[in-house]
């Protein structure tokens, strides 16, 4: 009885366990304890030796693949008093972000914010932004973003395919972009 009783415990417990890392599938964890963030990327993607800039890329991951598909942190400073509500709505932060993408002179690219929303995560304000790309040769891309305030800190995640790739890697691109946190 109790012999049955545990193989039936053993086999609810690994099918719980299965179901749970089927929806971890193809992505694997990268922790900055130092910077404070941690997020979930594809494999097969590998980190690219990046310098501190003064635009504050902190890390950049690319496809092996397909070398445009690429993710970054970019770290800046804010007021450390300010929450990211405090710096404005999803929308109002992805318009201004898109304006700052918009203005640079060097960029012949074209914008446009195409979603916009503010998610919770233990008492930790998120805003996940969606954007669609059109370069100056034509070029279609989809970019998803998530932002985040901490400790007088700006957190920018960014996830970016070639848009024929979209409907290929739309689910693990938000799973990669909601596992996004500081702390």
């Amino acid at each position: 009885m109790f012999k049955s009783l545990r193989i039936v415990i053993l086999a609810i417990i690994s099918l719980i366990l299965f179901s749970c890392s089927i929806g971890l599938g193809g992505l694997q964890s990268y922790v900055d304890a130092g910077d404070g963030y941690q997020f979930l990327y594809p494999n097969g993607w590998v980190g690219v030796d990046v310098k501190q800039s003064s635009q504050g890329v902190d890390v950049i991951f690319r496809d092996i693949i397909e070398p445009s598909e690429n993710l970054s942190v970019i770290v800046s400073d804010v007021d450390k008093e300010k929450t990211l509500s405090e710096l404005g709505t999803p929308t109002e932060v992805g318009y201004y972000l898109l304006k700052q993408m918009n203005n640079n002179e060097d960029n012949d690219r074209k914008v446009d914010l195409i979603n916009a929303e503010s998610r919770e995560v233990e008492g930790k304000t998120y805003y996940n932004l969606e954007y669609e790309v059109t370069l100056p040769n034509q070029a279609q891309r989809h970019n998803l973003a998530s932002i985040a305030v901490s400790r007088g800190k700006l957190f920018t995640f960014n996830l970016s395919t070639i848009q024929k790739r979209w409907d290929k890697v739309k689910d693990l691109f938000e799973t990669s972009v909601n596992s996004f946190s500081v702390y």
